[in-house]
C-alpha cells in the first residue's frame, strides 16, 4: 500500500526553503528612516558580526559622504534597507568608496553588491570623478575583479588584509540620476529575515 507523506510541524525545519521574486531598488539615500536603517546595518555588519569596531563604525567621513541603500521594495517604492555603500571625494576629482556592507540574507540575491558599486562609481563619475578608490577586504577581491577594478596593492586596515583597488570608469558611464538610481531583480527565501539588527 502506498501511503503519501506529509511533512508535521516536526519535519518542517529539514524542508528547502521556498523562495519568492524581490524587486530591489539600488538609491541613494534621501529619507532619514533609510540612513538610519543604513547606519543599523553597517554595525551590524561591521561591528557585530565582522568585530571590525566596537560599538559603531561612523567617522568623520560620514559627515560629508553620500549614503546609497539597496532596498526591498513595494509597489516600486523602499520599504526595508538590506544594503548599503558610502562614497566621498576626498580631493578634486578623487573619489573613494567604502562601508560596503549587505544583509547576509541577502548576499546572493539580485546581485545587490554589485549594484551598488555600479551605483556607488557610475554616480561619482557623474560628479567630475576622474579616479575612484577603494581599500577591499581580500575575501571581495575577485568580485571586484570581475567588476573591472585593478589591483593596486596591500595592505592591513582594521587588522585585517585588504587590497586598494581603483576602478575602470571606462566600465561605469556616469549616472546622473542617483536618488532613482537602479533596479534589480531577485528571489528571497520566505521567511528570511530582510532587515538589519543592529
Amino acid at each position: 500500500m502506498n501511503v503519501d507523506h506529509h511533512p508535521t510541524a516536526d519535519t518542517l525545519c529539514d524542508l528547502p526553503l521556498s523562495f519568492q521574486p524581490v524587486a530591489f531598488r539600488v538609491q541613494r539615500a534621501s529619507q532619514p528612516w533609510a540612513v538610519r536603517e543604513a547606519h543599523a546595518l553597517r554595525r551590524a555588519v561591521f561591528c557585530v558580526e565582522q568585530g571590525l569596531f566596537v560599538g559603531d563604525d561612523r567617522d568623520a567621513i560620514d559627515a560629508h559622504a553620500q549614503l546609497l541603500v539597496a532596498c526591498t521594495t513595494v509597489a516600486g517604492e523602499c520599504d526595508q534597507v538590506v544594503g548599503t555603500v558610502r562614497i566621498h571625494q576626498a580631493e578634486p576629482g578623487v573619489w573613494w568608496g567604502s562601508r560596503l556592507a549587505v544583509h547576509p540574507s541577502f548576499r546572493h540575491v539580485g546581485r545587490l553588491g554589485a549594484t551598488l558599486i555600479q551605483l556607488a562609481v557610475s554616480s561619482a563619475h557623474a560628479q567630475g570623478a576622474h579616479t575612484f578608490w577603494a581599500h577591499v577586504q581580500q575575501a571581495n577581491v575577485p568580485l571586484f575583479t570581475r567588476l573591472h577594478w585593478a589591483h593596486i596593492d596591500d595592505l592591513t586596515l582594521h587588522g585585517r588584509p585588504h587590497a586598494r583597488m581603483q576602478a575602470n570608469l571606462a566600465h561605469y558611464p556616469p549616472c546622473h540620476a542617483p536618488d532613482w538610481g537602479f533596479m534589480t531583480q531577485g528571489t528571497a527565501p520566505r521567511g528570511a529575515p530582510s532587515g538589519a539588527s543592529a
